[in-house]
């Protein structure tokens, strides 16, 4: 069940940040992958180790730093982002001891991101997102 949820929510979201225009803008997707990046912190504040919150939240800034690049490079690397996020999901519980985290999380988190990524992908494939940040206009003196 968590996988199903995770995939409609990820649909959802995508959806709805077309049809109302939040994807316009190239911080939409970011801002997700940052947003993802950050619950294993919020579930090692809940109830983990000090050890677990410093490991998440190293792991997390790898994440962060991702979207922001993504950001001001191209879209393109924030849907690896995304994806790769998805990839950790499926072995965090093995390489992570994680006791604030819910059982069904990682599963959900993982088909979540999949499919956010794969929106992102197929957005920018159409041309939907500009992939990459406009050039900015020289200043002028004046």
């Amino acid at each position: 069940m968590p996988l199903v949820v995770g995939a409609i929510l990820a649909v959802a979201v995508g959806l709805m940040g077309t049809g109302v225009g939040l994807d316009r803008d190239r911080s939409f997707y970011p801002t997700i992958t940052i947003v993802v990046a950050s619950y294993y912190v919020l579930f090692a504040v809940m109830g983990a180790p000090t050890q677990t919150l410093v490991l998440e939240t190293l792991i997390g800034v790898a994440f962060v730093l991702a979207a922001l690049i993504g950001f001001r490079s191209s879209l393109w690397l924030v849907a690896g982002a995304l994806a790769a996020h998805g990839l950790f999901d499926l072995v965090h519980d093995r390489v992570i001891s994680n006791t604030g985290m819910p059982v069904v999380w990682p599963p959900f988190c993982f088909a979540y991101d999949v499919v956010a990524a794969g929106y992102l992908a197929w957005l920018l494939k159409r041309g939907h997102v500009p992939g990459r940040p406009k050039a900015e206009l020289p200043h002028q003196a004046g």
